[in-house]
């Protein structure tokens, strides 16, 4: 698991190699990958944008941007969290994803970017 915190929103990130629904002989290696973000802030923040940066290990690169997370934009009040599971597939067996979120402070309505800690996307067999 990774982690990071930027102004009092700490992102964690859980990957999971998707063995079912990857076709390695087609060059198709689907990850899941679990987001906690959890508010230790003050503030009640709102989930408004993410940003995604994904790179294969054959060194193409590609950016994912777009409103919210999996159709939601969440409202995080101070001491709680929000979970979702997402999914990502590469062209090759080794990767990785990073990225932001754009979050806006609801008590002054004041946005701020949150840093997604960059994370590997590695099929199991890769690691012995």
């Amino acid at each position: 698991m990774v982690t990071a915190i930027t102004q009092g929103v700490k992102i964690s990130v859980e990957t999971d190699y998707q063995d079912e629904y990857s076709n390695p002989a087609n060059e198709h290696f689907m990850f899941s990958y679990q987001i906690n973000i959890e508010n230790l802030s003050d503030y009640a923040v709102q989930l408004k944008r993410r940003q995604w940066f994904i790179f294969d290990s054959n060194g193409s690169q590609r950016e994912v941007e777009g409103e919210g997370v999996v159709g939601l934009q969440p409202i995080i009040e101070p001491g709680k969290s929000h979970s979702y599971i997402s999914g990502c597939h590469l062209s090759t067996d080794m990767g990785s994803m990073s990225g932001n979120y754009l979050m806006q402070r609801l008590a002054d309505d004041t946005e701020f970017i949150v840093d997604i800690p960059e994370f590997n996307l590695i099929v199991p067999y890769r690691l012995n």
